[in-house]
């Protein structure tokens, strides 16, 4: 359908094809990918429609709760707006987001289609129907697996799910919920509230729960992980939404909070095995969240880029300034050594989500890849969005552009899904319990590249995360954790060089080896460029419909 261009006037990169321009991450996708999709479709409605529904969504029409209905019957709906269900429908149903690993595809189709939603609020829809999808995949009995089809969007109706994990009382300290499971009445029910930050409570039709059996000890290994339908065997209402959640941003998304009083509910896997499922779920969705940032800081690269272009200022285009393209080329750098560390970390999912506890060192190492690329990706999210609202002026500030809305969707990415802080000491977790730092090592023992830029690039990263793995050996538990953050950036930075300078090698490519020199001198090494000419800022940019990307290959 063609769209009505109204929103042309509000943004600056409505109309185009978001995958089509992109290609820097066409290059990366292609790179790791077995079988790289061709996402142009999605990525023209990506460039249209879904990005005109988001904005419109978080501007006018936010979800809201319907507590009773006309007939005076507890019904506690979501009343989502007609776009939105449509955007959500097609996502689901035609463009299948959610199928790729378990049909025939691929985790890089999920995540490559989550990176161009680049929506949190509607990608985390999406996310957590996924995560449901996974563990019914996976843990899920005989007739809990007949559900697959319907949050695959493989059905008439298209079905969500959602995972509720966290409590008031708690937050990321699972190990504190009080959520509880026990047979009542000939069967197994819920009690307890509150799950306090239940996303698409009032959507969802099936819901991961987690809770402790009766009897079970306490802390997190003492919790199970159950399926929670939205009606009970009899058909009525099976738990309750209390409210749903005012949020600075991410309002595509209903996020409220569930009571549960005798909820019908179903185990999913062995109940004393919970922790390891609802563990692996959060992999699932911290990969999503680091594809959803990664999708954000483009967005308002695109935003900034096409806005640059057009924009006259001193007699030339904005983009012609030297402080411009040195904006625009540090945006261009932190985006594509992000999403090389990010498309790694899939990669090693990829290789490894099949396994169940106990686990081997190849899903250890893919725990490891992931808190780093969710730290390193949400980072780059909110620092993208800011420079790009910086430099639309005074523009970039008023909420009826997207810019203003991208940088708020950019702010809960540190957040969700464990914030910083627990990334960093999951990191430590993995790292002395797992010591999968050692395949770390080995990957970067193996990594060799021809040109003499790389080999210095190569050389630098190995020596700072070899120092920063020595320092961690030797420190206390408290000054280990007192460090994480920068023990989780450091790795995550020299990841992400060693990976650019190893794409620029392989694939023939100059242009990202000269990236990957760029982004180990300013977030590996914290130095200057060594240069200051604008010619080399304009062979970063990569975008402008393919033409600057393509003549900077060499």
């Amino acid at each position: 359908m063609e769209p009505d261009r109204v929103y042309e006037h509000l943004s600056s990169s409505y109309g185009k094809n978001h995958f089509a321009i992109d290609l820097p991450f066409q290059r990366l996708l292609g790179y790791f990918a077995p079988n790289p999709p061709d996402l142009s479709a999605l990525g023209a409605f990506a460039g249209t429609e879904l990005y005109e529904a988001a904005d419109y969504v978080d501007k006018v029409a936010p979800p809201r709760l319907l507590t009773w209905s006309v007939r005076g019957e507890r019904v506690d709906e979501v009343w989502l707006d007609p776009g939105e269900r449509r955007v959500l429908d097609r996502l689901t149903k035609e463009f299948g987001v959610n199928r790729g690993p378990y049909r025939g595809g691929n985790w890089f189709d999920h995540y490559a289609a989550i990176y161009l939603v680049s929506d949190p609020g509607i990608a985390c829809i999406l996310t957590l129907t996924n995560q449901t999808a996974y563990a019914l995949v996976k843990y899920g009995s005989p007739a809990q697996q007949q559900l697959v089809p319907e949050l695959l969007g493989e059905t008439r109706v298209a079905r969500y799910g959602a995972t509720w994990f966290t409590e008031i009382q708690g937050g990321s300290d699972l190990g504190t919920n009080r959520v509880e499971a026990a047979e009542e009445g000939g069967s197994l029910r819920l009690t307890g509230d509150t799950k306090y930050f239940a996303s698409n409570a009032g959507l969802a039709d099936y819901a991961l729960v987690s809770a402790r059996p009766r009897g079970a000890p306490a802390g997190a290994k003492g919790l199970g992980l159950y399926l929670v339908r939205k009606l009970d065997s009899q058909g009525r209402r099976n738990f309750a939404v209390r409210r749903l959640k005012d949020k600075s941003a991410t309002r595509s998304v209903p996020t409220g909070e569930v009571e549960f009083h005798g909820a019908e509910a179903e185990p999913v896997g062995a109940p004393e095995q919970g922790i390891y499922y609802i563990m692996e779920d959060l992999m699932v969705s911290r990969l999503a969240n680091s594809f959803g940032a990664l999708g954000v800081a483009r967005k308002a690269y695109l935003e900034a880029y096409y806005f640059a272009a057009m924009r006259q200022t001193f007699g030339r285009p904005l983009r012609a300034h030297p402080l411009v393209q040195r904006d625009l080329m540090d945006m261009e750098i932190a985006i594509e050594g992000a999403l090389a560390l990010a498309l790694r970390a899939v990669d090693q999912f990829e290789r490894s989500w099949k396994e169940r506890p106990p686990y081997s060192p190849a899903y250890h190492y893919a725990r490891l890849l992931t808190h780093i690329a969710k730290n390193v990706t949400a980072t780059v999210a909110a620092e993208t969005t800011r420079t790009a609202m910086e430099l639309l002026g005074g523009l970039g500030f008023l909420e009826e552009y997207p810019l203003e809305r991208l940088h708020r969707e950019a702010l809960v990415l540190p957040i969700w899904e464990g914030p910083s802080n627990i990334q960093a000491l999951d990191l430590l977790e993995v790292i002395a319990k797992k010591q999968a730092h050692r395949s770390l090592l080995e990957e970067l023992a193996r990594t060799e590249v021809a040109s003499p830029e790389g080999k210095e690039v190569l050389r630098s990263a190995r020596a700072r995360i070899e120092s920063a793995l020595a320092a961690l050996a030797s420190a206390t538990e408290a000054e280990a954790q007192f460090g994480a953050k920068e023990t989780l950036s450091t790795l995550g930075h020299g990841i992400a060089a060693s990976l650019l300078v190893q794409i620029g090698d392989r694939l023939r490519i100059p242009r990202f080896t000269e990236v990957g020199q760029l982004y180990a001198i300013r977030f590996l090494e914290g130095r200057p460029y060594p240069f200051r000419s604008p010619a080399a800022a304009q062979r970063i940019f990569g975008i402008d419909e393919g033409a600057a990307f393509e003549a900077s290959q060499g």
